[in-house]
């Protein structure tokens, strides 16, 4: 596996010059940037001359990751050309009223399953219910082959998120890679580090990813109690203060973060599933916490395939852990990186919510607030 990096800004362009002597051979494009950056067409054009025959997959951001550091208003572009690996793409555009539980379903069957090793995926972050899309689009995908990726980010304006595979990219879209092959070996991990507090309460009444009620109270009435003077810089300050959800079944504690409130019908609207029956408690954490959570994830990567070097990691945080911890927030990636070793490339993205297993061997699941990693090598 070859890999090369770039970085792209509206004011110096790139970061060096964009040659490769092997760019023909290149088969995959990651690109995360800023919205703004990412709608800007030159890039777009430079990089089909590079790179011919490579899909380009990639999305909007809340903060672009390449080695240890991080990066906003930028272009980071991750070109992977794998030996033994083969590279197929496929996107869709959300209908109108379609669930997102048909929508992964219908992306799902887009997906050639012969020889199929993983898929990654990007999905639109403000218009997709990401509990039901991992759900529709794990449905169609053939037993054992594994799912990771994010929701694409808008920094902290929740205005508008891209996703694009070939073209120019677009509002309301999911987009995804099938990585094919017998000598892929793929290695997973995603943990947080934040701490619950305060009483938790019963979820009374949702829809979705909609939450209505918490013990027969209105959702938005209490959530904005607890926030005290937080609450006036709603949905944004809701990335400070996600909710530890507790499903009614003996499954893990997951994290969802809010997206958007209804002050008319005083309801939350979250990431993922806010089912009726669980328990949601408040969380809050400190910066060595969210470091510790994410040296924890390369771990769990690193020990779930203990004899292989990563060669390629994809980072997807949290924008709520980059709100947090603001200027120290290289420190969790350097972290990371000290885990995974020197070899391993480095890249990613802040997003609205993250995919992936726990651990190997664990189903997939809508994680918010986690640092998730995938990595990659070839044998």
């Amino acid at each position: 596996m070859r890999i090369q990096q770039q970085i792209w800004t509206v004011a110096d362009g790139w970061k060096g010059n964009l040659t490769s002597e092997s760019g023909d051979r290149v088969q995959l494009l990651l690109v995360f940037g800023s919205p703004m950056v990412l709608t800007q067409p030159s890039w777009r054009e430079d990089l089909r001359q590079c790179y011919p025959n490579a899909q380009l997959l990639g999305c909007s951001t809340a903060g672009e990751i390449t080695g240890i550091q991080v990066l906003d208003d930028s272009l980071v572009v991750t070109a992977i050309e794998f030996e033994q690996t083969q590279v197929k793409g496929a996107a869709i555009q959300l209908l109108p009223g379609e669930s997102s539980f048909d929508a992964g379903q219908r992306l799902g069957q887009s997906i050639e399953p012969e020889q199929l090793a993983h898929v990654f995926v990007l999905s639109d972050g403000l218009q997709v219910n990401g509990s039901d899309l991992v759900r529709g689009l794990t449905s169609q995908l053939p037993e054992g082959v594994m799912l990771t990726g994010g929701l694409s980010g808008d920094g902290d304006r929740f205005t508008e998120t891209l996703v694009m595979l070939d073209d120019a990219p677009q509002s309301g879209m999911i987009a995804a890679v099938g990585l094919y092959g017998e000598n892929l070996q793929i290695g997973y991990g995603s943990l947080g580090g934040w701490t619950p507090f305060g009483t938790e309460r019963r979820i009374t009444k949702s829809v979705g990813n909609v939450l209505y009620e918490l013990d027969g109270k209105p959702a938005l009435e209490l959530y904005k109690t607890y926030l005290g003077d937080h609450a006036k810089n709603l949905p944004a300050a809701g990335l400070l203060f996600p909710l530890s959800l507790e499903m009614p079944s003996d499954q893990p504690r997951l994290v969802r973060t809010l997206l958007s409130v209804n002050e008319a019908e005083q309801s939350l609207t979250f990431a993922g599933d806010m089912p009726e029956g669980g328990t949601a408690q408040l969380m809050h954490a400190s910066f060595d916490r969210l470091v510790d959570g994410a040296i924890e994830a390369a771990e769990t990567c690193r020990d779930g395939l203990p004899d292989v070097e990563a060669d390629l990691a994809i980072l997807i945080s949290c924008v709520g852990r980059k709100l947090l911890m603001k200027q120290r927030i290289e420190e969790e990636v350097e972290g990371v990186q000290e885990v995974l070793g020197e070899q391993a490339v480095l890249t990613g993205f802040y997003s609205y919510g993250e995919i992936s297993p726990f651990t190997a061997g664990a189903s997939c699941e809508l994680h918010n607030q986690t640092m998730t990693i995938t990595t990659f090598t070839e044998r």
